[in-house]
């Protein structure tokens, strides 16, 4: 039940802190303890991850160049069919 009022107080302190405008310390000190809970990747996962990113992204451009291509060539050839006709 402590925990509860501790919990309150802090959150009441807060509510308080916020309205007095904002802190430059207590937000750089909030940043710091917040960037020393990450978990970073290994470096040995971060190439793995990048060489994937980058291989699916020349695979994903090739299909829509082809694609590109591909319907460029079908509408030039209907051009060239209605243009004939005409």
């Amino acid at each position: 039940m402590a925990d509860k009022v501790e919990v309150a107080e802090k959150v009441a302190k807060k509510t308080v802190d916020s309205a007095k405008g904002f802190n430059l310390k207590d937000f750089v000190k909030a940043h710091v303890g917040e960037f020393k809970r990450i978990v970073w990747p290994s470096r040995k996962t971060l190439v793995k991850e990048t060489i994937s990113v980058i291989v699916i992204s020349v695979i994903l451009g090739a299909i829509i160049f082809l694609l590109d291509t591909g319907f460029q060539a079908g509408y030039d050839a209907l051009a060239r069919l209605v243009s004939g006709l005409a």
